[in-house]
C-alpha cells in the first residue's frame, strides 16, 4: 500500500471535528448527569458529566457560566443544554454547555437558597435593625416611576401624614439591569444624607420578575445603608433576600407607607390631649405651690423669727453647763492622779538606796584591797619558791664550784671530736671568759 493512502492524526481529527460540527443532532443536545471533577477556575470551567454507565468531558465558557443563578458544586445533578464537539488537539469529544440548571430544583430557587444560607452565616439577617424615625420629614422611594407602588405610597402618605415629603428615585426593578440600578439609587440616597427613611420595592410577579431583589449586591447595599430601609417587594407571600436584610419588611406598598409615617390627625389629637394634661398638671402644681406659700407665710418663722433660735439658745446653755461640769471633773481627776503619783515617788525615794549603795561600795573597796594584798602575798611567796628552785638548777651555781663550759663560735663543745688542734676555744667561768688554743687532744679509748 502506498504512503499517500495513510492519513495523519491531524487530518483524521479534523475530519471527525467536521462530522461533529455538521451533525444537526449534536448541535443542540439536552443532557442530565452528575457533575464530576469540578474545581472553580478564574475564567472558563472544565469538568465532567457522568451517570452510572458513562462519562463525558464538559466545558462551560465564562460568558455562559456568569449567567448561572446558583453556585455549581461537585456531585450536583444538573440539566444542561449544549453542543457536542471534538477537541482536535487531544482527539476527545466534549460537550460545550450553554445553559444549566439543577435537576429537580429550579435554578433561581437554588440560587436563592444558597445566597440566603451564605448571608445568614455572615450575620446580615441577624444584625441589629435600625429604628424607623417616628416623624420623618423626607422619605426616599426607590421603585419604578410607572408602577402602582409609588402611587400607593403617595396616596397613603398624603392621607396619613401629608407634611412628609416623598421623593421618587426612579429605578429599574426587573431585568438584568435592575440590580445595578437599585444599588446605584441606594448609594445615591445615602450620599445625599438628607432623608429619614428609604422605601424600596416593586409590585408582585414571578420569581424571575422579583429576582433583582435576591441579588447579593442589592442585599449588601441595603445592609450597608446608613438610613433605615423598608422593603416592600411582591405580595405578602413573597419573601426576598432584600426583605430579610432590610430593617423592616412591609407586605404591600400601602403597609410600607403606614410603617414609615404616623397618622397626622391622631398625632394632633395626641398633642392636644398632652397639652391639656400639661395645663392641668401645671395648674395643679401652681395651686400646690400657692398652698405651700400661704402656709409658709403664716409660719412662726416669719411671724416670730426669734422663736427659731430659742431652742438653739437653750441647747447652747445646756452644752455650756455640761462642758463646765466635765472640765471640773477632769481637773479633779488629774489632781487625784498627781497626788497618787507623788506619794508613790516619796515612798520609793532613791536617796536611801544611794546611801546604802555608797556604803556597799566602800565595803567592797576594802574587801578588794584585802583580797589584792592576800593575792599578791601568795604570788610573792610562790615566786620566791620558784626562784629558789631555779637557782638550784642554775648552771651558775655549778660553775661556782669550779666548773666551766667550752664554746667555739658560740657553740658549746660537748666531745673532743667537736674541736681540732690549733683551734681557738672559749672557756666560760663564773667571773668571765678565757680564750685558749688547743695544742693536744686526748680522747677516751673505748
Amino acid at each position: 500500500m502506498e504512503k499517500e493512502q495513510y492519513l495523519t492524526v491531524t487530518a483524521l481529527t479534523k475530519y471527525l471535528h467536521r462530522k461533529f460540527s455538521a451533525d444537526p443532532y449534536l448541535n443542540r443536545v439536552y443532557l442530565t448527569g452528575e457533575v464530576s471533577n469540578y474545581r472553580r477556575r478564574p475564567r472558563h470551567q472544565y469538568f465532567s458529566l457522568k451517570d452510572d454507565g458513562a462519562k463525558i468531558d464538559a466545558v462551560m465558557f465564562q460568558s455562559a457560566f456568569n449567567r448561572l443563578k446558583f453556585e455549581l458544586e461537585d456531585g450536583m445533578n444538573v440539566l444542561v443544554v449544549g453542543r457536542v464537539d471534538l477537541y482536535e488537539p487531544s482527539g476527545n469529544y466534549q460537550i460545550t454547555i450553554e445553559k444549566m440548571e439543577p435537576d429537580g430544583v429550579g435554578a433561581l430557587y437554588q440560587a436563592y437558597e444558597q445566597l440566603k444560607e451564605k448571608l445568614a452565616k455572615e450575620g446580615l439577617f441577624s444584625a441589629p435593625k435600625r429604628a424607623l424615625p417616628y416623624f420623618p420629614k423626607r422619605i426616599a422611594v426607590i421603585t419604578s416611576p410607572s408602577g402602582a407602588v409609588i402611587r400607593d405610597i403617595i396616596t397613603t402618605t398624603r392621607r396619613r401624614y401629608p407634611i412628609a415629603q416623598i421623593v421618587l428615585f426612579p429605578a429599574v426593578v426587573q431585568g438584568e439591569q435592575a440590580a445595578d440600578s437599585l444599588v446605584g439609587r441606594l448609594k445615591e440616597v445615602n450620599a445625599r444624607g438628607d432623608f429619614d427613611t428609604i422605601i424600596i420595592g416593586r409590585g408582585g410577579g414571578s420569581i424571575e420578575d422579583l429576582w433583582p431583589f435576591n441579588e447579593e449586591k442589592v442585599a449588601r447595599a441595603i445592609f450597608e445603608s446608613q438610613i433605615p430601609i423598608i422593603s416592600s417587594v411582591g405580595h405578602e407571600t413573597d419573601t426576598t433576600i432584600a426583605d430579610l436584610v432590610a430593617d423592616v419588611r412591609a407586605a404591600t406598598p400601602t403597609a410600607a407607607a403606614e410603617l414609615a409615617t404616623p397618622v397626622l390627625a391622631d398625632e394632633i389629637l395626641r398633642i392636644k390631649q398632652d397639652r391639656l394634661r400639661l395645663i392641668q398638671s401645671y395648674q395643679a402644681m401652681v395651686k400646690l405651690r400657692e398652698q405651700r406659700l400661704h402656709k409658709l407665710q403664716h409660719s412662726y418663722v416669719f411671724v416670730q423669727p426669734n422663736r427659731l433660735y430659742e431652742g438653739y439658745l437653750q441647747k447652747l446653755d445646756n452644752y455650756s453647763t455640761k462642758l463646765k461640769q466635765v472640765y471640773r471633773e477632769n481637773i479633779l481627776q488629774k489632781m487625784r492622779t498627781f497626788s497618787e503619783v507623788q506619794e508613790r515617788l516619796q515612798s520609793n525615794s532613791p536617796k536611801e538606796k544611794v546611801l546604802l549603795s555608797e556604803q556597799r561600795v566602800i565595803q567592797l573597796q576594802k574587801e578588794l584591797l584585802n583580797s589584792m594584798k592576800n593575792y599578791l602575798g601568795i604570788k610573792e611567796k610562790r615566786l620566791v619558791k620558784v626562784a629558789s628552785s631555779l637557782d638550784m638548777l642554775s648552771p651558775l651555781r655549778v660553775m661556782n664550784r669550779g666548773f666551766s663550759y667550752v664554746t667555739v663560735d658560740d657553740h658549746i663543745i660537748k666531745t673532743t671530736s667537736d674541736v681540732k688542734v690549733g683551734q681557738e676555744i672559749n672557756l666560760h667561768l663564773t667571773d668571765g671568759k678565757i680564750t685558749a688554743e688547743v695544742t693536744k687532744i686526748d680522747g677516751n679509748e673505748k
